[in-house]
């Protein structure tokens, strides 16, 4: 059962990054980058106009009559839609797309004009490096971008970079070395995983059996103002920021088998406090607590 949810979730990971397509072009006369991401009759989507370079995120696109309808909602009231976007006779195999942006409240409308700069196909005897995609969480006067390579050899691409860029200026601030399955707009993830009361980013790494990922782990350095890969690693690791601790919860043999762990950080390291072991129980119909070597 686990290896079929594992290949549900890889075969996920190909199809989403597959379907991502990155378009430059204008809204009005401001130019502007867009990822744009179908999926049925849906579609989400990312864009951020290029002299300001602040990601607006679109999760709510839906395809109508071949037209493409994104509402953009004011970020601390999703509730509230500030302006309406579409794409008319929306196609992802086309190479320009042509549009309008409307303002809810002045009625202002603008013309959209996008071009297809690249997708990120996938497949044998392909190979393709250097392709940019733009991830709709930023951190103050920076923004991310995750950079993909596709090897000949291999089906998939992987993400090899996290470029972390200046807003406005357009100044690449770090470029950080990684080896990751791709999560398409997802991959990049905000929080402050040391409890330093400063906000650190995580990349999405893989995917494993059922529901177990793992991430790899960046933390700022205030002196240097850069960030530094942590040593933090583990499966599926949740922070609570109230108690200040790191959880681990790693399920196996679909969930019949789970082991958790709790942590506290220490001078940037994860110091353990404890461990759980829990296995499925016919009896009692619900996981129960064992010795922990019952989950090794």
């Amino acid at each position: 059962m686990h290896k079929k949810i594992f290949s549900i979730l890889f075969f996920f990971l190909i199809f989403t990054i597959k379907a991502q397509t990155v378009y430059t072009g204008f809204i009005g006369n401001y130019p502007v980058e867009m990822v744009i991401y179908p999926y049925g009759k849906l579609a989400d989507a990312t864009y951020s106009y290029t002299n300001f370079d602040e990601p607006i995120s679109l999760d709510n696109g839906k395809i109508n009559n071949g037209h493409l309808i994104f509402q953009e909602k004011e970020n601390s009231k999703k509730d509230i839609t500030t302006a309406v976007l579409t794409i008319n006779n929306f196609s992802k195999s086309k190479d320009n797309l042509e549009g309008t942006w409307k303002n809810t409240k002045s009625n202002t409308e603008l013309k959209v004009s996008l071009t297809k700069q690249y997708a990120f196909d996938v497949g044998e005897n392909i190979e393709w490096s250097g392709r940019e995609l733009l991830q709709p969480v930023s951190l103050g006067n920076n923004y991310f971008k995750i950079v993909l390579t596709k090897k000949k050899d291999e089906y998939y691409p992987k993400v090899s970079a996290v470029k972390i860029i200046e807003k406005k200026t357009d100044k690449v601030l770090q470029i950080l070395n990684v080896e990751c399955q791709p999560w398409g707009l997802n991959s990049i993830a905000v929080n402050d995983y040391n409890f330093d009361g400063i906000m650190d980013f995580s990349v999405f790494e893989s995917s494993y059996a059922g529901p177990n990922t793992s991430s790899i782990y960046f933390l700022y350095d205030k002196k240097s103002q850069q960030y530094f890969e942590s040593g933090f690693s583990g499966i599926s690791l949740e922070f609570d920021q109230a108690k200040k601790r790191i959880y681990e919860r790693n399920q196996c043999c679909a969930g019949t088998v789970v082991t958790t762990a709790e942590y506290k950080v220490v001078d940037n390291n994860m110091i353990i406090l404890g461990q759980h072991c829990y296995r499925w129980s016919e009896k009692k119909h619900g996981l129960v607590e064992r010795k922990l070597k019952e989950c090794r």
